[in-house]
């Protein structure tokens, strides 16, 4: 079955970096595009970011540009947020999704990895 493991959240102060992981299995990760979701308390679930299959193109939320970039490694079925520049508005639960097409398109989710960032 489709699995996706998320891990590398923690607590941090403002300034710092993260780098999220996200192990996938149970589907040809290398067909898939990959995205990284996250929810805050109180507020819907957002995309962050995007990267098609191959990883030659990427889609950022505009909060997200020039901080947080988008990654993968289709050899160890692993996809990546580096966060950097940490504000407390970054705090959130961060979702790593696939888009696996069977006989129609379903999206799958991670159980989520918690960032927090305070002082």
């Amino acid at each position: 079955q489709v699995q996706l493991v998320e891990s590398g959240g923690g607590l941090v102060q403002p300034g710092a970096s993260l780098r999220l992981s996200c192990a996938a299995s149970g589907f040809t990760f290398s067909s898939s595009a990959m995205s990284w979701y996250r929810q805050a308390p109180g507020k819907e679930r957002e995309l962050v970011a995007s990267i098609t299959s191959t990883g030659r193109s990427t889609n950022y939320a505009d909060s997200m540009k020039g901080r947080f970039t988008i990654s993968r490694d289709n050899a160890k079925n692993t996809v990546y947020l580096q966060m950097n520049s940490l504000k407390p508005d970054d705090t959130a639960v961060y979702y790593c999704n696939a888009r696996v097409s069977w006989s129609f398109s379903i999206d799958y989710w991670g159980q989520g990895t918690q960032v927090t960032v305070s002082s």
